[in-house]
């Protein structure tokens, strides 16, 4: 597993909690110029990072997946840059997968009904390819663009993984590669928290210690969709919520309840 801490001043965009709106993708994608109209790479050296969550709640996951999975190995041909971090509904997923069943402290008392539950659509389930599963394995929880710390959720459990982006990816890393259901059990009850930072009382002072801790200077997160936390209708939101002083940006513009998606520029 590389380790994701990259200095640029390269253009670098940004896209969280796709959920398997593939069509939304493909249309920010698309107007932003990145890829042509037959989805093949056209940035050129741009950085492209996804934060997380690319199934459940909506009905291409696989196709998410692929398309990332192809702009991947085509950017990297044209000195660009696709990354792709690990979210919770990824996790979800792989959980059903290889523990079916067997008990968990979920709402639905079992892997495979946690994962139902919140969402699971049968046909990602079902296609899950080797080379796919494999990926998703490999997935980094942190990332660093300059100053900026990129995860998917906002919650401080990934401190309970380790003090630097290298030590939380290598952490969660061997979580997912040692197949201990009750660690991946504990890893989704992590996943729970969300909000840490939206604090009005406490969340600048909880960010501004997070990001300390990392040697950042601002928090770029998904997870939390941004029309739960302002009262907007989810199709009027196309913009990310910048919160805290500043310290905080919020992505996750709610594909699966309306939102059209966002693209966020951050160089």
């Amino acid at each position: 597993m590389e380790i994701f801490y990259i200095m640029t001043t390269t253009p670098t965009y940004l896209v969280s909690d796709i959920h398997g709106q593939y069509s939304k993708l493909v249309n920010i994608l698309s107007e932003a110029k990145l890829v042509s109209e037959d989805l093949d790479w056209t940035a050129g050296q741009t950085h492209l990072w996804f934060l997380g969550d690319y199934f459940d709640r909506g009905p291409h996951g696989l196709a998410c997946l692929n398309l990332i999975m192809s702009l991947q190995k085509q950017a990297r041909a044209a000195g660009g840059v696709v990354e792709a971090l690990l979210g919770n509904h990824d996790v979800l997923l792989l959980g059903a997968l290889f523990f079916g069943e067997q008990p968990s402290f979920g709402v639905g008392g079992t892997f495979y009904h946690d994962w139902l539950h919140n969402g699971g659509v049968e046909s990602d389930l079902d296609g899950l390819s080797i080379e796919q599963i494999t990926w998703l394995l490999d997935l980094p929880a942190m990332g660093k663009v300059g100053g900026s710390l990129l995860a998917h959720a906002d919650a401080r459990f990934y401190l309970r993984y380790g003090h630097s982006v290298e030590q939380v990816n290598r952490g969660i890393s061997s979580l997912l590669h040692e197949r201990d259901a009750e660690a991946w059990d504990g890893l989704l009850g992590d996943f729970n928290q969300r909000r840490y930072f939206w604090d009005p009382e406490n969340g600048v002072v909880n960010v501004r210690t997070f990001l300390e801790i990392y040697g950042a200077q601002q928090f770029l997160h998904g997870h939390s969709p941004i029309s739960r936390l302002t009262g907007q209708r989810p199709d009027l939101v196309t913009e990310a919520l910048v919160y805290a002083e500043g310290l905080c940006v919020n992505l996750d513009g709610g594909m699966y309840l309306g939102g059209p998606g966002l693209l966020y520029h951050i160089i």
